[in-house]
Formats: C-alpha cells, sequence, structure tokens
C-alpha cells in the first residue's frame, strides 16, 4: 500500500492500514519536519512496524515508481491540492493500469469527473480479474455526518442503502427498544449520548468501556445501566415530510434574504434631519408657488420647485417675475442642500452594508446550534444541518469564506467578527443555544472558543474540531476534568475519514462509515457465495461478536449497490429494495445470497481474509 499525502490524514491512514489492516505501507512526504511528517517518519523507525518512507516534494513519475507503484496494490493520493491529486492519480494508472486508486478530492464534481476517466483507463487492463477501481472521497464529507450528529442530539449518522434510509440513534439506559429498531451496533461507555463519562472509549471491547457489535446477553444486561447505539429504519412518512420541508424553502426565500437586513439605519437621525430640511424647504417653495405664480394645473405648483432645486428645469425667462425669482432662489437653495442629502444618503448607504454583513439572531433565538467557521468542513456542516431542520447561527472571522454565501442564501443568522471574543459570542446567543459546533482549521482558536464558551455557558454541549486524534482525545479529557458536569466532545477530522480511505484501499465495498464514540462500524455488502463464514450458517451462526453481525439478506444479482454520497435525508425517497432487513435468525444463508454486514474495522480485515484463504484452498 502506497500512501502520497502532506498532512494529518495520510498519517491516519498510514497508522490504519499497519496498525489495523496488517498491511505493508510505504508513505511518501513532502518533508519529514513537519508535525504530521515527524509522526510517519516515527513510524518509520518503530522496528514493529513496517511502513517506509520516501521523501519527495512533488509525486512525479520517478517518485511513484520509486516508492513502488508500479508493484503495489493500492495507492491513496491524500494531499491537500486536488490539482496534485489529480495529475499524480494519471500518472500512476500510466505506471500501473492495475493499481487500485484512492484520491481526495475537495471538488466532487471534478471528483466524479476523474473517477470515470481513471476507470475507463483502468479498463483497459490486460487482466479483468484485478481489482482496478478509482474511489474518489473527500474527508470533509467523510467526517461532517459524525460532527453534525455529535452537535444535534437526538439526530444520528444516517445511510442509505438501494433507496432505503437508515439511522443511527441512542437509546438512554433504561430505554425500551422501539419498533423501527432493527438492530444492536454497540453498547456505550456511558448511561446515554449526553453522559460527560461516554464517548471516550476506543472500540475495543470492556468491562466499562464501548462495545461494539456486541451478542444479545450482554446488549441486554447493560442496557439497564448504559447506552445503546440502535440501527433504526426510518419511515417513508418521515423522509416525505423532510422532503416537504425543503420543498417549503423557496417559499420563505425572499423573506429571509431581506428580513433581516438593517433597513432601520435608514431612519437614523442624520438622515431625517437631512431629508426633513429638504421637505421643509420644498413645501415653503411650492407654496410660494402657489401664492405669487398661481400655476395651473396644481401639481405644477410642486412639481416646478422640485426641478429647480435640482437644477433640472428650463429657464423661466418667459414667465412672470415672481417664478423668475422663485427659480433663482430654488437654485440656490439646491447648491446649499444637495451636498448635505447626498452625504447623508452614502453614509446611511454604507452603514446598511456594514450592518447587513452581518445578520445576528434575534432576542427570542433559543436552543439553536452555533457553527464557528464556515471552511470546507464548516460549509457542508451547515447544509446538512439546514436540511435537516435545525435552526443555526453561524460564526465566521473571512468576509470571504466558502461558507459565507451558502448562510445568506439560507437565511442562517451571520456574525462576521472573531469567535473569541466573548462580545462575539454573546452575540449568538451562546448562553442559550443547544450546541456548540467549532470547526475553524487552527486548533489553538477552536480552544481558545472552547474555554471561552465553558466560562460563560458550562451547560452548553461543545464539539470541536482538532487535527490530531491523539490531541483530541488529551483536550476532551482535559475539559471533562475541569467541567465534569458539561459536554465535550473533540473530533480529528482525519481520524474520521481514515476508516473510510483504508477501506477503499483494501478494496472493501462499504456503504458506508459511522463513528462510535472513538471506534467505527463500517457497512459492507458481500456476496455469500464461496465465503466460509457466511455459506451454509443462518443468521445467528454468521454472527461474530465485535466483529460483524448480518443485518440484511438478498439476492446476488447484479452489481453491487453503491454506496450513498449523503447521509442526510435530503431527496431521498424510500424505494422498494431486494433485501430483507429483518431476516430470521434460523434462516440459512445460501450460495446465492447477498447479506449487508455491520463491522468493525478489524473485523471487516478478518472476514475479507477469509474469504482469500476459502478461496485458496
Amino acid at each position: 500500500m502506497v500512501i502520497c499525502g502532506d498532512d494529518g490524514l495520510a498519517h491516519r491512514l498510514a497508522v490504519e492500514l499497519d496498525g489495523v489492516c496488517g498491511e505493508i505501507v510505504t508513505v511518501v512526504l513532502p518533508s519529514a519536519r513537519d508535525e504530521h511528517g515527524a509522526r510517519i517518519a516515527a513510524l518509520h523507525r518503530d522496528p514493529d512496524s513496517p511502513v517506509e518512507l520516501h521523501l519527495s516534494a512533488r509525486p512525479d513519475e520517478r517518485t511513484l515508481r520509486a516508492a513502488g507503484v508500479d508493484r503495489a496494490a493500492a495507492l491513496a493520493l491524500t494531499y491537500r491540492d486536488d490539482q496534485v491529486n489529480m495529475t499524480a492519480a494519471l500518472l500512476a494508472r500510466t505506471i500501473n493500469p492495475s493499481v487500485r486508486l484512492v484520491v481526495r478530492m475537495f471538488n466532487r464534481e471534478r471528483g466524479r469527473h476523474l473517477e470515470r476517466l481513471l476507470d475507463r483507463a483502468a479498463g483497459l487492463s490486460d487482466d479483468p480479474a484485478l481489482d482496478t477501481s478509482t474511489t474518489v472521497l473527500s474527508d470533509a464529507d467523510t467526517a461532517v455526518p459524525e460532527l453534525v450528529a455529535a452537535a444535534a442530539v437526538g439526530h444520528g449518522h444516517t445511510l442509505q442503502v438501494e433507496g432505503k434510509v437508515f439511522r443511527g440513534v441512542v437509546r438512554a439506559a433504561g430505554a425500551p427498544a422501539q419498533a423501527t429498531d432493527l438492530a444492536t451496533l454497540a453498547v456505550l461507555s456511558g448511561a446515554h449520548q449526553d453522559d460527560p463519562a461516554s464517548q471516550d472509549s476506543a472500540e475495543t471491547p470492556g468491562e466499562d468501556g464501548i462495545q461494539l457489535l456486541p451478542d444479545t446477553r450482554t446488549a441486554y444486561h447493560r442496557q439497564f445501566t448504559h447506552g445503546r447505539l440502535m440501527l433504526e429504519e426510518i419511515s417513508g412518512d418521515a423522509t416525505e415530510a423532510a422532503v416537504r420541508r425543503l420543498r417549503l424553502h423557496p417559499r420563505t426565500w425572499l423573506r429571509a434574504r431581506l428580513g433581516h437586513l438593517p433597513w432601520k439605519v435608514f431612519l437614523s437621525h442624520q438622515l431625517a434631519a437631512v431629508y426633513g430640511a429638504l421637505g421643509a424647504v420644498v413645501v415653503a417653495l411650492s407654496t410660494a408657488t402657489a401664492l405669487f405664480a398661481d400655476e395651473h394645473p396644481w401639481w405644477k405648483n410642486f412639481y416646478l420647485p422640485l426641478l429647480d432645486i435640482f437644477t433640472m428645469g428650463d429657464p423661466a425667462t418667459d414667465e412672470p417675475v415672481a417664478r423668475r425669482i422663485l427659480q433663482l432662489i430654488a437654485g440656490f437653495v439646491g447648491l446649499a442642500v444637495l451636498p448635505l442629502v447626498v452625504a447623508a444618503t452614502v453614509n446611511a448607504t454604507e452603514a446598511f452594508r456594514t450592518a447587513s454583513a452581518n445578520h445576528p439572531p434575534d432576542d427570542d433565538v433559543n436552543g439553536h446550534i452555533v457553527l464557528v467557521g464556515l471552511g470546507m468542513v464548516g460549509t457542508r456542516v451547515l447544509a446538512r444541518l439546514r436540511a435537516t431542520d435545525h435552526q443555526v447561527v453561524a460564526i465566521e472571522r473571512d468576509p470571504r469564506a466558502r461558507g459565507v454565501s451558502l448562510a445568506r442564501e439560507l437565511g442562517v443568522p451571520l456574525i462576521l467578527d472573531d469567535a473569541t471574543d466573548p462580545k462575539v459570542l454573546d452575540l449568538a446567543r451562546v448562553r442559550h443555544s443547544r450546541s456548540l459546533l467549532v470547526l475553524t482549521r487552527d486548533d489553538g482558536q477552536n480552544l481558545d472558543i472552547v474555554m471561552a464558551v465553558r466560562e460563560t455557558n458550562p451547560a452548553v454541549r461543545v464539539v470541536t474540531r482538532l487535527y490530531d486524534d491523539g490531541f483530541a482525545a488529551t483536550v476532551q479529557r482535559t475539559l471533562r476534568a475541569s467541567y465534569p458536569d458539561a459536554l465535550t466532545r473533540s473530533r480529528s477530522v482525519s481520524a474520521l475519514a481514515a476508516p473510510s480511505f483504508a477501506a477503499a484501499m483494501m478494496g472493501r465495498h462499504v456503504l458506508g462509515v459511522m463513528p462510535v464514540e472513538r471506534g467505527s462500524l463500517l457497512f459492507t455488502c458481500v456476496d455469500v457465495a464461496g465465503h466460509p463464514e457466511l455459506e451454509g450458517r443462518s443468521v445467528h451462526e454468521a454472527f461474530r461478536e465485535n466483529a460483524w453481525r448480518v443485518l440484511a439478506v438478498g439476492t446476488a444479482a447484479g452489481p453491487l449497490p453503491a454506496a450513498s454520497a449523503t447521509d442526510s435525508l435530503t431527496g431521498l425517497r424510500p424505494d422498494p429494495t431486494g433485501f430483507d432487513w429483518r431476516p430470521a435468525q434460523a434462516r440459512v444463508l445460501r450460495e446465492g445470497d447477498r447479506v449487508v454486514l455491520a463491522t468493525t474495522r478489524r473485523g471487516l480485515d478478518i472476514l475479507m481474509t477469509g474469504v482469500r484463504w476459502g478461496v485458496g484452498e
């Protein structure tokens, strides 16, 4: 496995492939001196780690060949520059047409075009049995559902399979099961999702830690003391309701775009005084015109003085003397008043423009989610929250950030200021909010904001993005020690995205990834034929505690279902599916069956390794 990258994702992916999947990994780095490069270099120096290291500023053809791409099973390109990743992907496909490509792309539309192009080039390979697929992923898209689920209490990570929509929902300790529950995915380390003691353990099972895919006995006995993550089927009514809410949005678009604008600036005392003076002058001249010039029809008594003030009227050379004198007076008055009118209008317009950049929430806004940072991740989190009808207040320091225009389009209250300032947080009504999402690219700034919020509102649920997963875990433990009753979640985007990238490099058909505390569950689709762990076994017998569980059984006809491009309910319509999502435990899996599985990361590796052993025997 070859990884080319320059940030935390490359490091997390190397750890995932080495420590979880047991693969031999080669990493190409621009430098070993920066933070992430130094950590990968430490993996290379570890005598127990097979990670190889190559240093190169650019992934050119010479570098890729030196890293062994010509004989590699898979290549991951995780640079933060889309152009670099595209160029390297095209070179790699030329060097090794059979290599499995996993490409990180921020521009999703460009990524789709690249995926089709590279797959078409892979189709020219001489060996049709080889897996030469190309997978284009975005770490932002992968991490967004977990960030949203962590902030939006009670709204879990969603999954779509062949038009059917499912969601991970946390049931508090002692809560009864629901008719829509399909399976127990995990027993949490705390009593419920909001327990400050929960969401802090790794996926390794333990007496007090999280247990992924527990057996029936464990799930039953611990349900009274620990929270449970259940897989819930979302009904058609719920999905349709979400779609209807989205369709109603255009009707309120105009109000959302114009209703918050600071129209009151045009009622300032300065502007009122200037226009009041202008109105008084017009009334005086109109009265004088009516008394001395007696214009007909009557409206000319108002119309002509206005033209004279604005120097738009014809010279009154053929008019009576009174009319000529009034015209001269109106001209001099216009010279004196008009500059004041123009200056006051320009000042009011500038004040309107400045004030309209900020759209603070109304004083009655409560129970909302405060989102800090509208970069790449923040923009997609904002879209996801609004698609699921959550009330959001956004804070962004840079007016040119990618998510600012989206916030205005959606009518989201927006504050363009530094969130480290307590006054800005007060303006966002963080004291009255339900959750705070801190998603800037600066770890130090994120910590400053979290600590400032903890001083003002210890009860608010805080979810912060940090680049390093170890650092995120340390911050989470420290904040909980300082504020034991507070709800603090720290998440690393790289750690959230790494399992998806690793699964794609291993050639696993992953439908989705669901982060659970600091572990992960993967949803995959497998054909039963030739599989020693599945074929000839009942659904109950095929279950492996803390490894995998059969969720649905269908017919192995046609291509495998594609992974969902979104984790929200946006635009989804439940369609008939060929899978039975409530299979009998005694049902025997046959050669022509296809199953949907929930697996741990290590469980998926063991499961698929079993496929290779079975084929070899």
